[in-house]
């Protein structure tokens, strides 16, 4: 019987990871262990992936949703890791069309910068030649006035003009589930909400890991030929309770963002802001619904599950966002939301958090677990790539010569493909004239799940019957689409929590003032009717979707 990737089938995917011996169990479902599963699966291994929270809870979903080089790494000489990223890049707009957007980023100079308009200059030529000069355009310069045309709400005092490039900006969390749905097709078994709580040896080599269902709480026993670890930030938490020693190898680093409605940070181009004597990078990068402001890069201490935004975090970030764009007056209370994630950067010895190299680590340990942390985003398929090629080494010749070849260079979702505008403008209007709905939620549609949302408004789109009266086409749209997204949610993303769906399937978390709440009774009544809920129990789940929102911005009290 074939398994969907749905909570529907879930029980019985946890059931197959009791009754199978993998080639592979990859701990950790966010954007690293997703890409290895993907890596792994394609090329015809046995896999299995475990994650203790929803896939992509913690870091994958709480970055500065960039797909990009790093051009500041040029200063540090990271020639190597600017190159990967931006051939990674590259890679992703084709295989991830729906999820990864070229964006053109403005980096204002002004009188007294630590780097002036010649030196930005060759780091520019050097930012499009290690991109092979394939970027989405190349680089522009601008004067003072050109810049202010470009940006008219920038800082105008003392700015002597800018530099304009490309890089991208993307859906961290989607990524990390289209990643997960690519990797089922291809015959990986994951499972949210298991959490690894042992290993179990044979001849000093961990062979099987005792996990835990946090739903049923019935516990089983994975077997498998290899472990890989991609838990990130609790990589050094998790790794005790795998292999018999471990040597702390984390300087885990907190990241904070502020969220914002468009109308009040008006800007189509990202903007790059230098802080704290330009020690540090925060950009500005406008999206669809919404402003990110970020971000920080502090070091922490404590479990990634206690990491939160402070006072002291989000005045530091708006009083860079008050400097940058002081015409928009910006008050704490245009803060629409906020998010913090922790880093799991790599322990380099450098002398502050800033200068920690983003460069990933593989840890081959003789017991028969392969570690992997720190990294880009944007480089994650090649360092699953990587990673897979580490554990493969513990394996037969004749295994290894079997697994050989990798094959992820192909789309995620094979309906999701690049198209040139023209086309995609005429797909919209499309849907648009036959679903009989706006042009605007046909669109949001198209981009965010490219042709398959022919699939999903033939599959999820229904009327609702409880539709308040005098409510405005508007809000009716707006319904009728998340109510959409949240079936596909369900059916699709193993999604099976209200507070899953508003923060790591749709943005209603961060991008809409009152966090999407307006729309709670008809969402959890979607849910109760699609997953069997009784009253207590969407009761339960939305006064669990209220505490998340308030634990996220608990720094207002």
């Amino acid at each position: 019987m074939t398994r969907t990737f749905s909570f529907k089938d879930r029980a019985a995917s946890f059931q197959h990871l009791a009754e199978t011996e993998f080639d592979l169990l990859i701990i950790g479902g966010g954007i690293t262990g997703a890409g290895a599963a993907r890596d792994a699966a394609s090329r015809g291994m046995k896999v299995a992936l475990i994650e203790m929270q929803d896939f992509a809870q913690g870091t994958s979903s709480r970055s500065s949703k960039l797909i990009h080089g790093g051009i500041r790494y040029l200063e540090n000489l990271e020639f190597g890791l600017v190159f990967e990223a931006l051939s990674e890049r590259r890679l992703l707009f084709e295989i991830a069309p729906h999820l990864v957007h070229p964006l053109r980023f403005v980096l204002p100079l002004y009188e007294g910068s630590r780097v002036g308009m010649f030196k930005m200059g060759l780091g520019m030529w050097l930012y499009d030649a290690l991109s092979m000069f394939e970027a989405p355009e190349m680089h522009e310069r601008l004067d003072n006035n050109e810049t202010m045309d470009r940006i008219p709400l920038l800082q105008n005092k003392n700015l002597m003009g800018s530099f304009v490039y490309s890089d991208a900006y993307m859906d961290d969390d989607r990524l990390v589930i289209e990643t997960l749905r690519s990797a089922h097709k291809m015959g990986a078994t994951s499972v949210s909400y298991v959490k690894a709580v042992g290993s179990k040896f044979t001849n000093g080599k961990v062979t099987a890991v005792n996990v835990e269902d946090l739903i049923s709480k019935k516990k089983i026993t994975v077997r498998a030929k290899h472990v890989i670890s991609t838990t990130g930030p609790w990589t050094d938490i998790v790794a005790p309770t795998l292999v018999s020693t471990w040597k702390r190898i984390l300087r885990p680093s907190k990241g904070v963002h502020l969220t914002f409605r468009r109308d009040r940070i008006p800007i189509s181009q990202a903007v790059v802001m230098a802080t704290d004597d330009e020690k540090r990078i925060v950009f500005a990068i406008p999206r669809h619904e919404m402003v990110i402001i970020g971000t920080t890069d502090t070091d922490f201490e404590k479990n990634p599950l206690e990491v939160t935004s402070t006072k002291k975090d989000v005045e530091y970030l708006l009083g860079v966002a008050r400097e940058y764009f002081p015409g928009a007056l910006l008050k704490e209370n245009d803060i629409v939301a906020t998010y913090a994630g922790v880093r799991p950067l790599v322990d380099d010895g450098a002398e502050t958090e800033s200068k920690t190299s983003r460069e990933h680590l593989i840890v081959e340990d003789s017991q028969n677990v392969t570690f992997v942390a720190g990294g880009k985003y944007t480089t994650y398929r090649l360092m699953a790539e990587q990673t897979v090629e580490a554990a493969l080494k513990t394996f037969s010749l004749e295994d290894q010569v079997q697994f050989r070849n990798s094959a992820t260079k192909v789309p995620l979702n094979p309906h999701a493909t690049v198209t040139k505008l023209e086309e995609i403008e005429y797909r919209i209007s499309e849907i648009a004239h036959a679903e009989k709905i706006s042009k605007n939620i046909a669109e949001i549609l198209f981009f965010r799940h490219g042709e398959e949302a022919y699939e999903i408004l033939a599959k999820y789109k229904k009327p609702d019957p409880d539709q308040p009266e005098g409510q405005s086409q508007m809000q009716a749209d707006k319904l009728m689409l998340w109510s959409m997204e949240a079936r596909h949610a369900i059916h699709e993303t193993m999604c099976f929590h209200l507070s899953d769906f508003y923060t790591r399937r749709a943005p209603l978390f961060l991008s809409h003032v009152d966090h999407g709440l307006s729309m709670l009774p008809t969402l959890s009544r979607v849910f109760a009717e699609e997953l069997g809920w009784s009253a207590d129990q969407m009761h339960q789940e939305c006064r669990e979707l209220q505490a998340y929102i308030h634990h996220e911005l608990a720094w207002r009290e």
